[in-house]
């Protein structure tokens, strides 16, 4: 992202590496203020009601059409706990209670991280709104891999399908090494 006018003070920036840094950055000409860029934080969950998943389909951009669990960027004032409950309901109308944080994934070429918490959905009310047009639960033989939004989300479904007969659900963290069909959670 370029920052061509600083956000302090109005005057232009300059991109240099800054005073005890080591990284190249916007730096205004006039206060110093450095314009620092760093990953986006995306929050979500994993909603179960028995041995179902709730899923939505995006009603936005990227991946318009595609089915997804519910995840979204982090707003300031709230814990990744929070914010994960707020994404569901946006995007769900649903209401869950947090489990257990369940996966970490590092999207290094799009500058974000994904943290997808277990949570159970506190009853069976959940419908479209206007980021999804359809919200739905699945079982795991339903689940449309081929229709998945982004492949954060295909293996966060797939560990957990995978960790569920065992009942054991291990935090890891994970990286997504390729572009695919990453580009925004929201």
């Amino acid at each position: 992202m370029d920052v061509t006018y600083c956000c302090t003070c109005g005057a232009k920036m300059t991109t240099r590496i800054p005073v005890d840094d080591d990284h190249v950055r916007p730096v205004c000409d006039r206060c110093g203020h450095v314009h620092y860029e760093n990953p986006k934080l995306v929050v979500g969950c994993i909603p179960v009601l028995g041995d179902q998943v709730l899923l939505c389909k995006r009603n936005i951009e990227p991946q318009k059409g595609k089915w997804t669990l519910p995840a979204g960027y982090l707003e300031n004032g709230e814990t990744v706990q929070q914010g994960a409950v707020r994404e569901t309901l946006e995007e769900t109308r649903s209401r869950v209670s947090i489990i257990a944080p369940y996966r970490m994934l590092n999207l290094v070429f799009v500058h974000q991280i994904y943290l997808m918490f277990r949570a159970r959905l506190l009853d069976n009310q959940f419908g479209p709104t206007k980021e999804s047009t359809e919200v739905r639960l699945f079982s795991e033989a339903e689940i449309p891999w081929e229709e998945i939004a982004f492949e954060s989300i295909r293996q966060t479904l797939a560990d957990f399908f995978s960790d569920r007969p065992g009942q054991q659900f291990p935090f890891k963290i994970k990286e997504i090494a390729t572009p695919g069909k990453h580009k925004s959670p929201t």
